[in-house]
């Protein structure tokens, strides 16, 4: 099958949709793959590396569009959707929930548009999107700290605290593999944490990892009305597979925070959990609502291109080759990769997009 990798262009994302060693195992069962030139720059991997692993390297991004199946990380931007016609599979993060103008422009498109993010497996795990929740729900932490410091805007609070003065306060909603992650990053800091979670069964999972060094609470509106204006760092990581995630934290709620305090939405992508939060870049990553700093920036793992592209593509590869072995076959054969199809043959298939855009149906 021909492969096509285009150049990432969302800000400051420098991930790649294959690596030289999965490029490597493509090439060595068959297939060709195109890579636009200088895509993997970023990741550390130059035009060189990949054509050592069997890859030709394009000069430009309709080259790298022109083939029967493309691989990205992000979701196409609408300076690319003059392309969707050329593909036909496109796999990537496509987060449609989200986004009603992309989700139209893959419904005219007629392509097969399949997300890294709701690919399941039987017992509900989404093992595309684990890799790189992995990776934000810890760069969230390491975020929160550093825009709580006063020079980036905030209170001037360190979260570990020191002997004599009180450690700062982390507030997580969501216990899954988000708000795991960012709960591992601020004990270690030594930040007093609490983690929000409908599922009691994830909270008495999260007591046999953390004991007592996390506080572990049902969420509730109440609940959550206590203790967010205590929190120096909010952390948003809630998810609810392919749909846009549900309010949690209002405005009104934002203002009872502490001047300075940090907001974290990871769940951004899908809409964001908190009312005041909106989409931010690398370029530009916080603002002040409400006398808060808000960072929202959709593809966090981003920054860390090197280890987010490897750790990518160790869970994307299995799938990528069934894909090229199979065409639209594996889709039929794998139950799980079929669950990732959110557009085919210009219909919205996915129930989770399709309740989000009933009008698009």
């Amino acid at each position: 099958m021909k492969i096509g990798v285009p150049r990432e262009i969302k800000d400051q994302e420098f991930r790649i949709g294959l690596s030289p060693n999965s490029v490597r195992v493509l090439s060595d069962q068959g297939h060709q793959v195109s890579i636009e030139t200088q895509a993997g720059v970023g990741s550390g991997f130059t035009d060189e590396d990949y054509q050592q692993a069997g890859a030709k390297i394009v000069t430009s991004a309709a080259e790298a569009w022109q083939q029967e199946l493309v691989i990205k990380v992000k979701e196409p931007l609408k300076e690319e959707y003059k392309y969707l016609n050329d593909p036909k599979m496109l796999f990537t993060y496509l987060h449609l929930a989200a986004d009603k103008d992309l989700t139209k422009a893959l419904i005219s498109s007629n392509i097969t548009a399949i997300a890294y993010e709701t690919v399941e497996l039987p017992d509900g795990r989404l093992p595309l999107l684990t890799p790189m929740s992995i990776i934000a729900g810890r760069l969230s932490v390491q975020f929160g700290a550093r825009y709580l410091e006063k020079q980036q805007g905030g209170r001037g609070v360190l979260l570990g605290g020191i002997p004599g003065v009180s450690a700062g306060r982390v507030v997580i909603l969501g216990g899954g593999i988000v708000g795991t992650e960012a709960a591992k990053i601020a004990v270690g800091m030594g930040a007093k944490v609490q983690i929000f979670d409908i599922n009691v069964d994830r909270l008495a999972y999260l007591e046999t990892l953390f004991g007592s060094r996390v506080e572990l609470l049902y969420s509730n509106a109440s609940s959550i009305e206590k203790a967010v204006p205590q929190g120096d760092l909010l952390i948003g990581a809630v998810l609810v597979t392919g749909k846009r995630a549900p309010t949690l934290v209002s405005r009104e709620l934002v203002s009872k925070m502490h001047p300075g305090s940090v907001i974290v939405d990871v769940a951004v992508d899908q809409g964001g959990c908190i009312e005041t939060l909106r989409t931010t870049s690398h370029s530009s990553p916080t603002y002040v609502a409400e006398g808060v700093v808000h960072f929202g920036v959709p593809n966090m793992p981003g920054a860390v291109p090197w280890t987010a592209t490897q750790a990518l593509n160790n869970s994307t590869l299995p799938y990528v080759l069934k894909l090229a072995n199979q065409g639209l076959e594996a889709l039929e054969k794998d139950a799980s990769l079929a669950k990732g199809v959110n557009v085919k043959d210009g219909v919205l298939v996915h129930p989770a997009v399709q309740e989000a855009f009933n009008d698009l149906t």
